[in-house]
């Protein structure tokens, strides 16, 4: 027999023991996952709380439709300022701090919200809570990246979509049912299970490292791969890469502009560019005006809306780690071409009185194609690929502009849809398909696969 083959029954055994305790091993990653997607739940509470609670809101507190508007609108200046800060909190007091800052803004919020008896307190509430959105936006997505392994982290991290798509969906449900205090009372309960799970699950393994905490960063991946499973491999390579960091100087902003880091900048930045400015937030915050123009029931095009994205989200959220990123966004970014232009093609007919009776249809269509093809890709695998393309060093910094430029995003295009929508119906929808058809030829050329890769051996490919 040949010395190759007297080894066989030996590697076999090994590999099937290390693959049985890589299963088991698995728990405390789900665990660890589920407590921080609640902060991803909060963030879904916070953006869907505005839409079902219009009405009662004005007329409890005798406000003004201006008011209203701002009350609405200030969500999205207090999560650009978490956004600015986000990173600089997660390097400083670790992932779990950041999180339990983010959780005490959102508890505050949500209580000034429920106690309000007037704009300012009002208001004061929902700055705070839109704080807690743009530092769960950046926390979420890279503390997962960071704990979950290789072959799990894309499915896992898409999951921060998926519950923020639900939560938005459950508070336009639930906000039908309750009076805008419950629900804000409502808005507060993941903050609560965010809290205390932090109790039961460990640090990042990779921020322990980059702080010098060797015993605790021993623990943590130890308590996050299992008892029985063989860590030696996975914490010298992340230790190696540690290493070679703390060889570079000290990170500043204007350092992300320096030619090393530089596509890893465009990367994570230009997605970001690629999913908001082709107008989801528009499309979303005025779903249900989009259907009535259209001439088709407001209402029922709203619910089908949400329960198309809860769908496609959760399905996307199992294939991301088996199709991989970049065929996934190339196949959103074609379906979100079409879908605008559909819509666009309903909006033209209608404009120009030819074909009347297909308008309803050809929106209906339009805008669900739009929905479907974002939830498949662009919604969750810009921040998949955010959480793993900077490299720790830069993470924080990098993390911040990135979530800044998104959120900018998220500002300019529900301030100037309804502007646009004025000027042309038809043009409108024009201009969102050349985002995404820019986004496709961006994504091709420059994005890399991640897929199967660990952080660090993402970083060599980006860098060599």
């Amino acid at each position: 027999m040949a010395k190759d083959d007297m080894h066989t029954p030996l590697i076999t055994q090994t590999i099937d023991r290390n693959h049985e305790s890589n299963k088991s091993s698995n728990f405390m990653v789900y665990l660890t996952t589920f407590v921080a997607v609640c902060g991803s739940f909060a963030f879904g509470s916070c953006a869907g709380y505005s839409s079902p609670t219009q009405s009662s809101i004005t007329q409890d507190l005798n406000l003004s439709l201006a008011e209203y508007s701002l009350f609405g609108s200030i969500l999205t200046f207090g999560a650009m300022i978490g956004a600015i800060t986000s990173g600089p909190i997660a390097d400083f007091v670790g992932r779990q701090g950041a999180l339990r800052i983010s959780s005490i803004f959102c508890l505050t919020g949500w209580l000034a919200i429920y106690l309000a008896k007037g704009i300012v307190v009002l208001d004061m509430g929902r700055l705070a809570t839109g704080y807690a959105m743009g530092v769960f936006s950046y926390v979420v997505p890279v503390f997962i990246a960071e704990i979950a392994p290789k072959n799990l982290r894309g499915r896992l991290t898409a999951m921060n979509q998926l519950m923020i798509c639900a939560a938005v969906s459950f508070s336009f449900v639930i906000g039908t049912m309750v009076s805008w205090r419950i629900l804000a009372l409502i808005g507060m309960v993941p903050c609560i299970i965010l809290v205390t799970g932090l109790f039961f699950i460990p640090e990042s393994p990779r921020w322990l490292a980059k702080t010098g905490n060797q015993k605790e960063f021993q623990i943590a991946l130890r308590k996050l791969r299992g008892r029985d499973a063989d860590i030696s491999e996975e914490a010298d390579e992340i230790q190696d890469y540690i290493e070679m960091l703390e060889k570079l100087p000290k990170t500043k902003l204007l350092d992300l502009f320096q030619r090393r880091y530089s596509r890893s900048i465009i990367i994570g930045v230009g997605l970001m560019v690629c999913q908001q400015f082709g107008g989801i937030n528009g499309i979303c915050f005025y779903t249900s005006s989009i259907f009535e123009s259209a001439g088709f029931p407001g209402d029922l095009g709203t619910i089908i809306y949400a329960l198309v994205q809860i769908v496609i989200t959760a399905l996307n959220a199992l294939f991301l780690d088996k199709a991989g990123r970049k065929p996934l966004l190339v196949l959103s970014a074609t379906g979100l071409v079409l879908g605008c232009l559909t819509t666009a093609l309903s909006f033209y007919l209608k404009t120009y009185e030819i074909g009347l009776s297909a308008v309803p249809a050809l929106a209906v269509t339009g805008i669900l194609v739009y929905i479907v093809s974002f939830s498949a890709g662009m919604g969750a695998i810009p921040w998949v690929i955010m959480s793993e393309v900077f490299p720790i060093n830069i993470k924080g910094a990098a993390g911040s502009l990135a979530t800044l430029v998104n959120w900018f995003g998220a500002w300019v295009v529900s301030f100037t849809f309804n502007f646009l929508l004025s000027w042309s119906s038809y043009g409108t929808f024009i201009i969102y398909a050349a985002v995404y058809a820019g986004a496709i030829v961006f994504v091709t050329k420059i994005v890399p696969e991640t897929k199967g890769r660990t952080l660090e051996q993402i970083q060599a490919a980006i860098n060599r």
